[in-house]
């Protein structure tokens, strides 16, 4: 049994309101749904990603300033299934630069198949997986003398809260050099009606992701919750930005692990929030960055405005 992972259940089901971590949706049926929900169409954030990485790589190139002759590691933070960075990759290889790509995930299922592709893809890629999260690997990061371009996409920084995000950023900016770069792509903030289909999409994959939760939980923790006693409730408030996920409990009903005599009651309606997605602008971005040392050089948009990738060095 994973110990932190109890610790971890334990104690967001001991809050009010009660939470569960995002991080734990990626064992290796979230990890499949959630390559699902990538292609789905009403989610429309890896399309608007992946259109800037495909139309404007050799513009991210230039904006970074970098030479051939330099050697670089591309570090890339919660790389998933790597289908945006892989398009970047091709165009480093195609102008010959001299880089080793290291994604970092935190699902060894992901980074293994990802391993496997690139090198199917790419030949003569230099690749080296590391299984951490974010705040993990900053230490290895801080230790890497190398020239650094660090890669944080998908939006993944909303799913941390803004003072975590702000203090994540803060580390990140004192575990890099001077003139290291960093990449980040962030979600525009948008209308309800484009965003909130994203998390509540027609075929219902984004409610089997969120639900799997409670499944990988009964298995890895040998729980006893009726996952058929819970439903996937998204709210988006286009005014804040913020979007949040629920598991909602149907019915007044109670929860034990390994049969022990500890229980989690719920009451008919309760939620737990599993995921948060911040929605960004220029604005937050530099409230965000006001303690670091980080500043902004780029930003390249897809044509609909709908997902930015910033551009910003270490000073």
């Amino acid at each position: 049994m994973n110990i932190q992972f109890k610790i971890d259940v334990s104690s967001g089901l001991t809050k009010s309101p009660k939470t569960l971590p995002s991080k734990y949706f990626y064992d290796e049926i979230g990890d499949k749904l959630f390559v699902k929900i990538m292609n789905l169409p009403e989610y429309y954030l890896t399309r608007a990603e992946y259109e800037i990485f495909d139309t404007k790589s050799e513009d991210i190139i230039r904006k970074l300033k970098i030479n051939p002759s330099d050697t670089i590691d591309l570090i890339e933070l919660g790389a998933g299934d790597g289908k945006k960075t892989k398009t970047f990759l091709k165009v480093l290889l195609e102008k010959k630069y001299n880089f080793k790509y290291v994604p970092i995930d935190i699902s060894i299922h992901a980074l293994k198949a990802l391993e496997t592709s690139c090198k199917m893809e790419f030949s003569n890629l230099d690749i080296e997986i590391k299984q951490g999260e974010y705040f993990g690997v900053l230490e290895d990061v801080k230790t890497n003398k190398s020239q650094k371009i660090i890669m944080f996409l998908g939006s993944n920084l909303g799913n941390l809260e803004d003072e975590a995000a702000q203090d994540f950023l803060t580390k990140l900016s004192n575990a890099l050099q001077v003139g290291d770069k960093i990449i980040l792509g962030l979600d525009c903030i948008k209308p309800e009606e484009i965003v909130l289909p994203a998390y509540n999409d027609s075929q219902g994959v984004t409610k089997a992701f969120n639900l799997n939760l409670l499944h990988r939980i009964n298995k890895e923790l040998h729980a006893d919750f009726d996952v058929s006693n819970f439903d996937h409730v998204p709210e988006y408030d286009e005014k804040t930005g913020i979007a949040k996920s629920f598991l909602v409990s149907k019915k007044e009903q109670k929860v034990s692990f390994n049969r022990d005599q500890t229980y989690y009651k719920f009451s008919k309606g309760e939620k737990i929030q599993t995921e948060t997605s911040r929605k960004y602008n220029d604005r937050i971005l530099q409230t965000l960055l006001r303690n670091t040392n980080l500043v902004q050089i780029s930003k390249i948009s897809d044509s609909n405005n709908y997902f930015n990738s910033y551009i910003l060095e270490r000073v």
